[in-house]
């Protein structure tokens, strides 16, 4: 009976994902005929794909067994200076040493990283002629791993042959990559779960990134015992990364409405726009993210808090690793990417810092109330999700509505009061419009088109948010 129930719920699910809003109309049903690309047209086809997951309190310690089992004989561990004495840390090691496997650590992986650091991570992989790569950290380690493995594969290949275009060639990966496990120890950006590794472009000032299911982890081992680590603000920037994950993966622009149609599958991108089973994962870290979060940063110790958003992150990971992401992430990257000298609350670092997630939540607002009228359902059924009561909300009301869920969220959590809190001021917007234009791989999935006085108008919108 339970599992009756269980599937009922999810069929719920599905129902409640199909908006027949006018961006999503089209999520669940196609004519007949949509069997074959033709050149110029949108698709009519998604795919799924994720890491595997395995998820448990000190699941760690069976690392070692792990890659002795895939006959590891030259391991690769890169994590960052700030976790590279903590407990994670020392649990992969103490299992890897249990096993006997021969590793070697490059703890040198920069938060936030940049096309240099990268490079730096890759001559290191080079050099070792490593079989299998493990990462053991945030964001900035797994995705700086999937770098290192990635060119290590292909020692001929210019750094920017795989960078996603406009910025660089974005050429398919037509190999696959030695193993990589993934060992996250925030709960934030989901790069276990996913094929995109993402940097700093220093040359532009701008983030973009390398974007493959070739890249994703073999395994990313989810050990809930590791979040106890952060600090409160590393916490609530991370939460906000899923947060962010979630919503604009539900908002996103729907896969049969992306184009063009790839000609061979192989270019079909991971970010393939808004899809029926990635709707449930998004929707799901919601609930999660509503329940847990505020918890979570406000009592380290809170394990149960913790370790939900932990699986949140990896939810939401599925999520936006195949739907995609699409405004607040395409002007975040300017926003980090031109920092002053803001150095973020609770961050061991020696350069300036805007903390991915928290430059992608300050513009959720602003991003939310504009693409609102494309897709208002999905807007008020977030809202919903997040704790106001729409039941006498209009549909036209959508967008203001979030909005004000959103700031009320942020304010909860002491997040600064918008870009300019961050160092940042009108006079910058030209720069931050300049920067989001290339990042045509996430922003080309609003629901709703742009133009640059657009982008101009939603950075200044957030400016201030309270």
């Amino acid at each position: 009976m339970a599992g009756r129930t269980r599937i009922v719920s999810l069929l719920q699910q599905l129902e409640r994902a199909a908006c027949r809003c006018p961006a999503h109309s089209n999520t669940l049903h196609h004519g007949a005929g949509a069997a074959a690309c033709t050149v110029g047209k949108t698709d009519y086809a998604f795919e799924m794909a994720s890491s595997n997951i395995r998820y448990g309190e000190g699941v760690t310690r069976e690392i070692g067994m792990d890659l002795q089992n895939l006959g590891a004989r030259n391991v690769c561990v890169m994590t960052d200076k700030n976790l590279s004495s903590l407990p994670p840390m020392k649990a992969v090691l103490e299992s890897l040493a249990k096993s006997g496997v021969n590793y070697k650590v490059y703890d040198t992986v920069r938060v936030e990283p940049t096309d240099s650091s990268f490079k730096d991570a890759i001559a290191f992989a080079k050099k070792g002629s490593f079989d299998m790569f493990v990462a053991v950290g945030g964001g900035s380690v797994i995705d700086t791993c999937k770098a290192a493995n990635l060119y290590s594969c292909f020692p001929d290949a210019d750094f920017l042959d795989f960078v996603n275009a406009p910025i660089g060639k974005g050429k398919p990966v037509t190999g696959a990559l030695k193993p990589l496990i993934a060992v996250p120890t925030t709960a934030g950006t989901g790069s276990e779960t996913t094929g995109v590794a993402i940097f700093d472009y220093e040359p532009l000032k701008a983030k973009t990134g390398i974007a493959s299911r070739a890249l994703r982890p073999m395994l990313g081992m989810v050990d809930p015992l590791h979040t106890l680590s952060m600090p409160e603000r590393v916490a609530a920037n991370s939460g906000f990364d899923v947060l962010c994950h979630a919503l604009e993966s539900y908002t996103a622009l729907p896969y049969s409405q992306r184009s063009p149609c790839p000609p061979n599958p192989i270019n079909r991108p991971a970010y393939q726009g808004s899809n029926p089973i990635s709707d449930v994962w998004s929707r799901h870290a919601l609930h999660v993210v509503a329940k847990y979060m505020k918890r979570a940063v406000r009592d380290p110790q809170d394990l149960e808090a913790r370790s939900s958003m932990h699986l949140a992150s990896v939810f939401a990971g599925i999520g936006f690793g195949n739907a995609g992401v699409h405004l607040c992430h395409g002007m975040s990257y300017p926003i980090a990417g031109n920092v002053k000298t803001h150095v973020a609350k609770g961050y061991c670092v020696d350069h300036a810092l805007v903390p991915h997630g928290l430059s992608v939540v300050l513009t959720s607002p602003a991003v939310f109330n504009f693409t609102a009228p494309m897709c208002p359902e999905r807007h008020l059924d977030a809202a919903e999700i997040l704790g106001t009561d729409i039941r006498q909300v209009k549909r036209d009301d959508a967008g203001a509505v979030l909005a004000d869920t959103l700031r009320r969220f942020l304010y909860d959590l002491n997040v600064e009061d918008g870009l300019g809190a961050v160092g940042y001021s009108k006079d910058d917007i030209p720069a931050l419009v300049k920067g989001t234009i290339p990042q045509e791989r996430v922003t080309k999935l609003s629901p709703r088109e742009h133009t640059e006085e657009d982008l101009s108008r939603l950075f200044e919108a957030s400016m201030k948010l309270y």
